[in-house]
């Protein structure tokens, strides 16, 4: 039977899906095979992020916010083909607040 557990992460992403339908298809490839992964880490940043912009930041802000905290999670979920931090090369991965290096 189609557990409740099932339907909500169904749900999830098909809402996840619609969100990211302007979105570039290799990243929206990346973040749902993250979420497939993982969906409960997903579904945590997304309501830290949410709080975030009820406090009256940006979208784009509030991920810049919380984010960071969970770098080592994503990076795990995402193998090589998220920045490392001191990584070298054309980028140069993270600062510790979490804006890119330049």
């Amino acid at each position: 039977m189609f557990g409740l557990g099932k339907a909500k992460e169904w749900g999830t992403r098909k809402l996840l899906e619609r969100q990211l339908k302007d979105t570039p298809k290799e990243q929206r490839e990346m973040i749902m095979t993250m979420f497939e992964k993982d969906p409960e880490l997903l579904q945590k940043i997304s309501k830290e992020i949410e709080a975030e912009t009820k406090k009256g930041l940006s979208q784009m802000q509030a991920a810049m916010k919380v984010m960071p905290k969970y770098q080592t999670q994503l990076q795990a979920l995402m193998g090589n083909k998220m920045p490392q931090r001191g990584v070298g090369g054309g980028a140069k991965g993270f600062n510790p607040n979490g804006s890119i290096r330049k």
